[in-house]
């Protein structure tokens, strides 16, 4: 069978080229007979992978030596327990509430410091990102979400925090475009959008903060992962392996800044198309649009009528071979999330379908 275009917001659509690689590789890797599903993660033909793969990521992201480079378990959301348990000193942090999964991170905090939540935007159903005031004080840290999935929503510009540590979840923009690492304290990205299968969450925090305060259980302690090179446990041994071929396909493609050529380039192309037609509209501002997150509503329709659009929207794309489209249910309507590896072609055939959804149905709305 062909090919559909998944606009699944996690776990994403993987370029063709690294599948067809695993695929080729994967009762044999490297004339070793075996899987790297089956290999142990301290022979002589795992250790090589995990080594290469964080120095991938510290070349395509400019991870300096200041950093460790960590492959976890537990995902982007064992992490909401890890900052707080890890970096607290004073016992105080900021969060700023940009939607579904700042929120959830802002409420786990608090559970083990005083988590206060310096700006939100939930009064305007996170359509935007907003102002962060000038943070000041004793703060441990100041964590935001770069990009937030479930709203659409993305930051134009790196907050300024003065001497506080700035903490981020970048699990759904990570080499989407550049991005200055060393304004940051911590980075954690759980990889199933943009740089493998779900199953390690990668982190990238700065050494001078991993000096054992003794707070987190062993496992969530960094320092413990660090002085272990992310082997104190069984690390996801093949979800790394298929991190180190997402990472060379982006190398060989021009790294994060041809990424961002090609994001751009598809999101402009479904914005355009959605602010100047009359069935469909994005909800967020346009000085918050995320690049990789795309949610969309239709016009002028309500209630049972919406629900039903929808409905019929999401069912007769994936007959169309665009499939994952219906939004989350906490935002409704529909989203089409297009990841680094959703090609431009995805983006033009959705648009196409688009249009014909549009003709077929506007005579329903109170357009």
């Amino acid at each position: 069978m062909n090919r559909v275009y998944n606009f699944s917001a996690g776990p994403s659509q993987l370029p063709e080229e690294v599948l067809a690689q695993a695929r080729d590789e994967m009762l044999n890797y490297n004339e070793s007979g075996q899987s790297v599903m089956e290999m142990s993660h301290r022979s002589r033909f795992y250790e090589p992978i995990i080594e290469e793969t964080e120095a991938l990521v510290r070349e395509l992201l400019g991870v300096s030596d200041d950093y460790y480079v960590l492959f976890l378990q537990g995902g982007a959301t064992l992490q909401f327990s890890c900052i707080p348990l890890n970096l607290k000193r004073r016992g105080k942090a900021a969060y700023v509430d940009t939607g579904v999964w700042a929120n959830k991170a802002w409420k786990e905090g608090g559970k083990f410091l005083q988590a206060d939540c310096v700006a939100s935007s939930a009064d305007e159903k996170y359509r935007r990102i907003p102002e962060i005031p000038e943070i000041q004080g004793d703060y441990d840290y100041l964590h935001i979400t770069m990009n937030n999935t479930i709203m659409g929503t993305k930051y134009s510009a790196i907050p300024c925090c003065g001497e506080v540590p700035l903490v981020a979840d970048i699990s759904s923009c990570i080499l989407s475009e550049p991005l200055d690492v060393s304004r940051f304290a911590l980075l954690y990205a759980g990889a199933q959008k943009n740089l493998a299968p779900a199953g390690v969450t990668l982190v990238v925090v700065k050494k001078d903060l991993c000096c054992g305060v003794g707070n987190a259980p062993l496992y969530l302690d960094y320092k413990i992962h660090a002085e272990s090179g992310s082997m104190y446990n069984t690390p996801p041994c093949y979800t790394i392996y298929m991190m180190n071929l997402v990472l060379k396909w982006i190398r060989s493609n021009g790294g994060a800044a041809a990424m961002e050529k090609r994001n751009k380039e598809k999101a402009d192309l479904l914005y355009n198309y959605l602010d100047s037609g009359d069935f469909f509209w994005a909800p967020v501002e346009k000085g918050s649009r995320s690049l990789m997150n795309v949610p969309f509503l239709i016009r002028n329709v309500e209630g049972d009528l919406e629900k039903e659009l929808n409905k019929k929207f999401v069912s007769e794309a994936e007959s169309h071979g665009l499939i994952n489209l219906a939004g989350h249910r906490l935002a409704g309507g529909m989203r089409a999330s297009i990841y680094n590896a959703m090609p431009l072609a995805g983006v033009e055939a959705l648009i196409r379908f688009m249009e014909d959804f549009a003709k077929e149905n506007r005579h329903k709305t109170r357009a």
